[in-house]
């Protein structure tokens, strides 16, 4: 018998680590190549670790709620095969040496990045932060919770237990002194309690409604927001695309939507606008080399994930096709991967698709603008020709762009989203699919 070493598999280059969600499988379970074994969460994606090998798992290393590293040994699978072996006995030294190496980068890199408990010397899962969020629950507070998991750490039951036991108990303030970096922290710990009647149902939030929770008030708190609103006349991209949408499905296999021809048009704008595809941490200004368009998507449970193009400006309108087309779709079946969801430089909303003419929607930190597309009308416009102006039925809809004003006045904000307006006016209804 060969005992295989089950590790967490590397989930893109910015995700460095997830907690252990549920486990899929037993000591003992039988276990099929490319079964899953556990689920994992990173901070805003869902996902499962399949097996490389057929087997018997033997041995679970962590357990539920507990916070680990990509490349570390999460389970052991006893299997048939003498093909497969233990890599580790070989390498011993200097996988340990790596695994401490990678371990303490990751350290640094929790407390560069600006974070409400970047200053916690803990390792904290992205659940438990999000609950110490969503309680008030402070760095000093964390600091003094005795974590029951694996080398200490806080779990999600120990900060529960401690919110449940402190209720009665004085808050307790952090100094100004000690936070090294301006974070925004609601002032009221808790909300106003809310009157329940005999007939109202009460549904406790799912973990991904919690993150997208704290992501909106944080951003709403960090970010001075900001909207321009404009008028763009799109008949062309309606005409051109009703003429060639089955042309177009029959040659490629995809449906074709106004999402990358829009996705196009925004990809441009940040080229000629780079200082839109920025990010702020604390005093500094990162400008961002690649263009990674965040794409807004509704997950059938009801809550919103935004996976993401990368290099969206290097795609011609069929691979934006693609591209949006698999996304969106992987994103319906809960398919996405943690880093489909990383390394977003800007970010754009349909809210036309639920029938809204415009919308403010709120930025996806760290970046600093999004885009919300309307719904496309039939509107009266007057028409300007050579002969005079007249009346006409024309194919219209509003860009709505919410953007940081910390860092975006409103000469380029507004600028943006017109150059955005001027390609898709502009669009060839001529042009070759």
């Amino acid at each position: 018998m060969a005992r295989f070493e089950l590790k967490l598999p590397k989930m893109g280059e910015s995700v460095a680590e997830a907690t252990i969600t549920n486990w899929l499988k037993q000591v003992g379970d039988k276990i099929e190549a490319d079964e899953a074994v556990l689920e994992i969460a990173t901070d805003k994606v869902d996902s499962e670790v399949p097996s490389e090998v057929s087997g018997i798992l033997v041995e679970q290393l962590f357990g539920k709620d507990d916070l680990v590293q990509v490349g570390q040994t999460i389970a052991i699978i006893e299997t048939d095969s003498t093909a497969v072996t233990e890599t580790v006995q070989e390498v011993a030294a200097p996988a340990e040496v790596a695994i401490i190496e990678k371990t303490v980068e990751v350290a640094k890199e929790a407390v560069a990045v600006p974070a409400d408990f970047s200053d916690s010397e803990k390792f904290l899962s992205p659940l438990v932060k999000n609950i110490a969020k969503e309680e008030g629950v402070s760095v000093v507070e964390l600091a003094s919770i005795s974590g029951t998991g694996k080398e200490g750490r806080v779990t999600k039951n120990d900060i529960l237990d401690y919110v449940k036991n402190r209720t009665s108990q004085p808050a307790v303030s952090v100094p100004v002194a000690a936070v090294q970096k301006p974070v925004a922290t609601p002032v009221a710990q808790k909300a106003a309690p809310v009157s329940v009647s005999g007939g109202d149902e009460i549904i406790e939030m799912d973990r991904m409604r919690k993150l997208i929770s704290g992501y909106m008030v944080a951003s709403v708190q960090t970010s001075a927001h900001v909207q321009s609103f404009i008028e763009v006349d799109v008949t062309n991209i309606v005409k051109w695309r009703e003429k060639n949408k089955v042309t177009f499905e029959k040659r490629e296999g995809e449906k074709l939507t106004y999402t990358p021809i829009f996705m196009e048009a925004v990809a441009k704008a940040l080229k000629d606008f780079p200082g839109m595809n920025i990010s702020v941490d604390g005093d500094y200004i990162i400008k961002k080399k690649n263009i990674n368009l965040g794409m807004a998507a509704a997950l059938p449970n009801g809550n919103l994930i935004v996976p993401v193009i990368k290099n969206a400006d290097q795609l011609n309108l069929v691979g934006m096709a693609k591209a949006v087309n698999d996304l969106g779709n992987r994103a319906k079946m809960g398919k996405l991967k943690p880093d489909d969801t990383q390394g977003g430089t800007y970010t754009v909303t349909n809210v036309g698709t639920f029938g809204s003419v415009f919308g403010t929607p709120i930025i996806n930190q760290p970046q600093v603008g999004i885009l919300a597309l309307g719904a496309i009308r039939k509107m009266p416009a007057v028409i300007e020709t050579p002969e005079g102006d007249f009346i006409g039925i024309r194919q219209k809809m509003f860009l709505s762009h919410s953007y940081d004003h910390r860092v975006v006045d409103g000469a380029l904000g507004g600028s943006f989203v017109k150059r955005v307006a001027e390609y898709l006016e502009a669009f060839d209804v001529n042009r070759d699919v």
